[in-house]
């Protein structure tokens, strides 16, 4: 049996995801033209206005409106940009810290498919834009992903003006292509902070001769870890419990960093004001609303939380947005934007939960 390099097929991934998406809701060839129109509208008008509210600008000169490469996509080509991503971001998974390939037989390379398959697909019905800093373009921007059926359904189901909420879901994903076009180094810290955890990971992958290494959770753990996040009491497991003390600095680190980007986006749609989208406070208070349900959820909803890890993503935007206000109040925009001058400026853990920890270190 010939086996083969990294533990997931990724193509696959992408074709089985883009099986099991639920299709979008309904509407006419009309609406959906305009629909794809305004978004791309809206992703230009959203660049210029996330950066007068954030005081960010391109470090090469870009114009605001052109710092990303905007798609707007269905829930298959959302899953298939997600594998791409994922396979740059997982490459250290492909090989051992003493750079030994990691062959895996084909089958195993299939499961694996199916099941990051599958959880892309239904995280393909959820989300409304996502930012892409990591696949390589020839330009050197990233992708700025609108989910047109997504937006389209969510300002159905809440009774929201279409133009607004097109606009104010763009504004979050441009104020995310503008902290990595002002911190061009953002996104390889990024990079290698992740490829630090994945590293260890790959060394406790089986051998072509079926041995282990040491670095990392053996498969034994995930599952049992699976179990107890499962059927064990509320908040009774966490992926840390898998970690090593090194494992588990890396995690908290890059957590940190994603509570900072997310909460600064969340700070960055609010503030735009009702004389840019007249109807913000409805917005923003329809969707915390949905938002809340969504995590009081149960049963087979909850569980699909768990795994998605959503209840986690949910806290990043909100322990986010409480540390760039309060760092604001402290210090001003451009005593808050220091923090993308480099990695020494960014926030830890325990600062992202104590912002004047962070302005006493920074600003002193």
């Amino acid at each position: 049996m010939e086996l083969e390099d990294g533990p997931v097929d990724w193509p696959a991934a992408a074709r089985i995801a883009g099986r099991l998406a639920q299709p979008g809701p309904r509407a006419s060839r009309d609406e959906l033209t305009a629909l794809v129109a305004e978004l791309h509208a809206s992703a230009r008008r959203a660049g210029g206005h996330a950066s007068r509210i954030t005081g960010l600008a391109a470090s090469d000169g870009t114009p605001p409106d052109e710092v990303s490469r905007v798609l707007v996509v269905d829930r298959p080509r959302w899953a298939q940009a997600n594998t791409q991503m994922f396979a740059v971001m997982t490459g250290p998974l492909n090989a051992r810290s003493d750079g030994t390939p990691v062959k895996v037989p084909p089958g195993a390379r299939s499961a694996a498919a199916v099941q990051v398959g599958g959880v892309l697909a239904l995280l393909a019905g959820k989300v409304l834009g996502q930012f892409d800093p990591f696949t390589p373009s020839a330009d050197g921007r990233g992708r700025l992903l609108l989910v047109a059926p997504n937006v389209l359904h969510l300002e159905r189901t809440l009774s929201l003006d279409p133009s607004d909420f097109r606009l104010w879901v763009s504004l979050h994903e441009q104020t995310h292509a503008l902290q990595f076009a002002a911190a061009p180094w953002l996104a390889g810290w990024l990079r290698g902070r992740a490829a630090d955890l994945m590293g260890d990971l790959s060394d406790a992958m089986p051998g072509v001769d079926g041995s282990r290494g040491s670095g990392g959770p053996q498969l034994a753990d995930l599952v049992q870890l699976l179990g107890r996040a499962v059927f064990g009491p509320e908040g009774s497991v966490s992926v840390l419990d898998l970690l090593g003390p090194r494992q588990r600095e890396v995690f908290e680190e890059i957590g940190a960093v994603m509570a900072l980007l997310e909460g600064h986006a969340d700070v960055a749609m609010d503030e735009v004001g009702p004389g840019v989208v007249p109807s913000l406070a409805t917005i923003r208070r329809k969707f915390e609303a949905k938002r809340d349900q969504g995590a009081q959820s149960t049963g087979t909803e909850r569980l699909l939380r768990k795994l998605l890890g959503m209840d986690v993503k949910l806290a990043q935007y909100r322990d986010g947005a409480k540390f760039v206000r309060a760092v604001r109040a402290d210090v001003g925009l451009d005593g808050f934007n220091a923090v993308f001058d480099g990695p020494h400026n960014l926030p830890t853990a325990r600062e992202i939960a104590d912002p004047r920890a962070w302005t006493r270190r920074v600003h002193g």
